[in-house]
């Protein structure tokens, strides 16, 4: 079936938090949200079908996941990502940055070091403040366009005590998709100081070609055991908001030390709806991420091909996510003069960089999950309140 992301659905009076809570999030009504991380697609025709199929079964008591549930979910493991996982592995979360805060929690003691690489999501610092630990940051470097480690910078952070690491992988909001040889240095960096890595994979099938994602815990036996990776459909498909992720957890000692955290919050099973929809979206979805990803592509194209007509905005071009960091430096604004721009003269929403920590000032960061008309009239807006500044 071919998918119409073209087609503009209204999400309006639809309790999104994009589309109907400008006037709290901007101070500003009027204008085009480009921001939060979900899309303006449809999820695929045949997760909305199980949902009205489930829905007209009636009762909608206690659930949990049965067989199909893990069978979907180690399946696209295996497919998508080359990855074996067992089912013994699998912990359930309702949303990943919940997981991130019993992660801390369970695995970690207040005052204890915990690195993070800005700019990244913004979540990440609060899961480590919130809980009384010490944030260490590794900044990225960010040479000729591109992102990366720096690695020796994290040895010496590493060094100074730190007992875990919050990974983005892909990288929110840069949009690098980490490679082997950059995941394996990491890697080896941990293990010689002990460092557990908890790597937040939310965007890992949104991969563009020319790249690959590989799962932080598939690197070897040695770092599955020290590491956790934290998944869910809800990028891929559009779903985030039934609540349903996964954390694959190959060390049993870690694993029992998140679900008992998890368990004293009173969280406990899955909603019915997001089990159906997982099992829906990772068994019968392939087609559907594979047309939206050319779509997507398609985005990143215009957005990268319209930059000739702004001479001082420049944008990083991703390797996966469907976000693209713009950079707005050469305006000379301070950060919350951008953000005042953007907002009131271009009418746009963006999530401002210095929200994503060091490294994010003069940035903004851009959903492209959307149809390309939209995209063009938010890239025009900007245009043209950029050419108005004279």
């Amino acid at each position: 079936m071919n998918c119409d992301f073209d087609r503009i659905i209204d999400r309006r009076q639809t309790c999104s938090v994009k589309w109907d809570f400008n006037q709290k999030i901007f101070g500003c009504e009027d204008i085009l949200p480009l921001w939060v991380a979900d899309m303006d697609f449809q999820a695929p025709e045949a997760v909305i079908e199980a949902l009205v199929n489930r829905a007209k079964h009636g009762i909608f008591g206690y659930s949990d996941g049965m067989d199909d549930y893990y069978e979907s979910l180690s399946t696209w493991m295996h497919e998508h990502h080359g990855w074996e996982i067992q089912r013994d592995w699998v912990s359930f979360s309702p949303g990943i940055v919940f997981a991130l805060y019993q992660l801390v929690r369970s695995l970690t003691k207040p005052g204890d070091k915990i690195l993070l690489q800005s700019p990244v999501y913004p979540p990440f610092f609060k899961a480590v403040k919130n809980n009384g630990r010490e944030l260490v940051n590794s900044q990225l470097r960010f040479t000729q366009g591109r992102y990366t480690m720096d690695f020796e910078d994290l040895e010496k952070k590493f060094s100074s005590g730190v007992k875990m690491m919050i990974l983005c992988n892909p990288h929110n909001p840069v949009g690098r998709v980490w490679e082997r040889e950059e995941l394996d240095r990491l890697g080896q960096l941990c293990l010689a100081h002990d460092v557990l890595v908890i790597s937040d994979e939310i965007h890992g099938d949104l991969i563009y070609q020319g790249h690959r994602h590989i799962p932080f815990a598939a690197l070897s036996s040695e770092l599955a055991l020290k590491s956790i990776v934290c998944t869910a459909p809800s990028k891929t498909f559009n779903l985030a908001g039934l609540q349903t992720s996964n954390l694959i957890i190959p060390n049993p000692e870690y694993r029992q030390a998140f679900q008992e955290t998890r368990d004293l919050t009173g969280i406990h099973n899955p909603n019915v709806f997001g089990i159906t929809a997982l099992e829906a979206a990772y068994r019968h979805g392939g087609d559907w991420l594979n047309q939206l990803m050319v779509y997507l592509q398609g985005n990143v194209e215009f957005i990268m091909s319209s930059l000739d007509s702004v001479p001082q905005l420049q944008a990083v071009r991703p390797e996966g996510t469907y976000l693209m960091w713009l950079d707005f430096r050469e305006l000379g604004m301070e950060p919350k003069e951008l953000q005042k721009f953007l907002v009131h003269k271009a009418g746009v929403g963006l999530n401002p960089g210095f929200q994503f920590g060091p490294g994010g000032d003069g940035f903004a960061r851009l959903n492209i999950g959307c149809s390309r008309s939209l995209l063009e009239e938010g890239f025009e807006r900007i245009r043209v309140a950029i050419d108005g500044l004279g």
